[in-house]
This record gives C-alpha cells, sequence and structure tokens, in this order.
C-alpha cells in the first residue's frame, strides 16, 4: 500500500503551525499575568495594611508612616469626571457624523483625524494644553488636566461608535425612513439605540485609558498630594501621577505606597470595566 507523503507532510506542517500559535499566544499573554501578578503581590498587603486610611489619608513625609493616597484618589474620579463631561458629547457627534457622511469629504478627514489622533503621543497633548490652558492662567489645574484627558478620550470613544454604527444593516435604516422619521430621529432614536452596546463598550475603554494617562498630566495637573480638591482652577492629584512621583523617591514608605496605588488604580479598572465588558460583548441585533 503506497503512502501519501504529501498528506503526511500537509498533517506535520499543521500540527507545527498549531503549535507555534499556542506558544505565540503564550508568550504574548504571560507579561499581562506577570504585570497583574506583581501588583496584586506588592500591593495588596499595603493596602491591607493600611486600611481604610490608605484610601482616606495624606502623603506622609519621606521615611515614616505609610499614610495614604486619599487626595490622588479623589483627584482621579474628579478628572475622569470633567474629561467625560468635555469629550464625550464631542466624541460621539464626531462618530456619528464620520457613520452617516462616510464619503463625504468633512466626513473622511473627521475619521482619518480620529485615527491619528488614536496614535498620537499623549505627552504632546499635555503640551499643547499647557500652552492655550496653563501658561495663560499662570497654575496647573483641575480643567487644564480634564481637557487634556478629553483630547485623549475622544479618538477612542468616536472611533468605537462609527464602527458600531456602521455593523448596523441598512434595512433597519430604510426601514425607519419608511415611516417617516427625519434622519435625526433614524440617528439618535433608531440607529444609536441598536448600537448603544457597542458605543457603551467604547466609552469604557476612553474612561479606562484615560484613567491611567500620566505624560498628559505632567504639564496640566501638577499634581497635589496633601490638598483634596480646591476647585477646577487648581492643581489637583492623580494616582498615575502620584505613582510616577513616588517611583523617584529614595525612600521605602514611599515606594510602599506606590504598589498600594498601582493596586487601586488595578481594582478600579476591572471592577469597571470586566463586568460590563461580560455583559456587552458585541452589538446584538
Amino acid at each position: 500500500m503506497a503512502v501519501d507523503y504529501n498528506i503526511d507532510a500537509r498533517l506535520i506542517k499543521e500540527k507545527i503551525f498549531i503549535a507555534l500559535v499556542i506558544l505565540l499566544s503564550i508568550l504574548a499573554i504571560v507579561p499581562l499575568f506577570h504585570i497583574l501578578f506583581s501588583v496584586f503581590y506588592n500591593g495588596l498587603p499595603v493596602l491591607l495594611k493600611g486600611g481604610i486610611n490608605f484610601l482616606t489619608g495624606t502623603l506622609p513625609p519621606p521615611g515614616e508612616e505609610l499614610g495614604g493616597i486619599g487626595p490622588a484618589l479623589v483627584g482621579t474620579f474628579v478628572l475622569v469626571f470633567l474629561s467625560s463631561l468635555i469629550g464625550l458629547p464631542i466624541a460621539l457627534i464626531a462618530g456619528i457624523y464620520a457613520a452617516e457622511y462616510p464619503t463625504s469629504f468633512l466626513g473622511r478627514a473627521t475619521k482619518l483625524l480620529l485615527q491619528i489622533m488614536m496614535e498620537f503621543p499623549t505627552i504632546l497633548v499635555g503640551l499643547f494644553v499647557m500652552q492655550i490652558l496653563v501658561i495663560p492662567l499662570g497654575t496647573y489645574s483641575a480643567i487644564a488636566g480634564a481637557f487634556a484627558l478629553a483630547i485623549i478620550m475622544m479618538p477612542y470613544v468616536a472611533v468605537t461608535t462609527e464602527e458600531a454604527l456602521r455593523e448596523i444593516p441598512s434595512t433597519y435604516r430604510e426601514a425607519a425612513f419608511s415611516l417617516g422619521f427625519s434622519r435625526a430621529q433614524v440617528v439618535f432614536k433608531v440607529l444609536v439605540k441598536i448600537a448603544k452596546r457597542g458605543i457603551l463598550t467604547g466609552v469604557l475603554i476612553g474612561l479606562a485609558k484615560v484613567a491611567g494617562e500620566t505624560a498628559p498630566l505632567l504639564f496640566t495637573a501638577g499634581g497635589s498630594t496633601r490638598i483634596y480638591f480646591a476647585g477646577i482652577d487648581e492643581p489637583i492629584g492623580a494616582i498615575p501621577l502620584l505613582i510616577y512621583q513616588l517611583i523617584q523617591q529614595p525612600y521605602e514608605n514611599y515606594h510602599q505606597i506606590a504598589w498600594g496605588a498601582s493596586l487601586v488604580l488595578m481594582l478600579i479598572f476591572l471592577a469597571i470595566f470586566i463586568p460590563l465588558r461580560l455583559k456587552l460583548r458585541e452589538v446584538r441585533l
């Protein structure tokens, strides 16, 4: 009986390819699990030791007690909230416009600009906002930090909104027009409601992105480690900014606080993103 060596060679190549894919997949996720393990391993003892005071207290003097990250924690929520107020409405409108007028010059330019903004170095956004807000006002401020984060957030939300709307079959649009709806009613009462899961996913991605940003805040927010939120025109702290400042110090208690703050930031992200992302896995029509 003759042996088909071509079939055997194809089977061997297939098994090698599958093994290679599995190996590369493992290599891709190992760094992620290493980061998660490192943050939990080093941050959890700090969080347990500090207790509630770690979340409400202020930064202690160098080399002394553990203290807390209260001003930075409050500042992170304030900055995310303010940046959402500024960026989300603009991003949603931009995404809807790009989806509704994909062949127009302005629609194509909007989509291209959004894609460029997604890859734009965030530190340059901070420098831009410093020139137009921080220097004229003469001080770092919460509004400057929020404006920088809003610029960073917008392309992620807008692009996801455009993609979610573009995936809706044209029959839904045609059916809505046949009922006598205007274009605005078709978009906001029909299409946006159908694509709300995809849009909300984009919002979550944008929020997660800006919650962990550090570079633009160096030039805009200024940082506040011992004073809670004092107004939108005053410097404000943030957890990523606090971590960046603490790891540059030679003091052991500051390094411990940095690990604890990293765990808090990760827990905030996981608590918001994972449950909603599991429910909103796809746009179901």
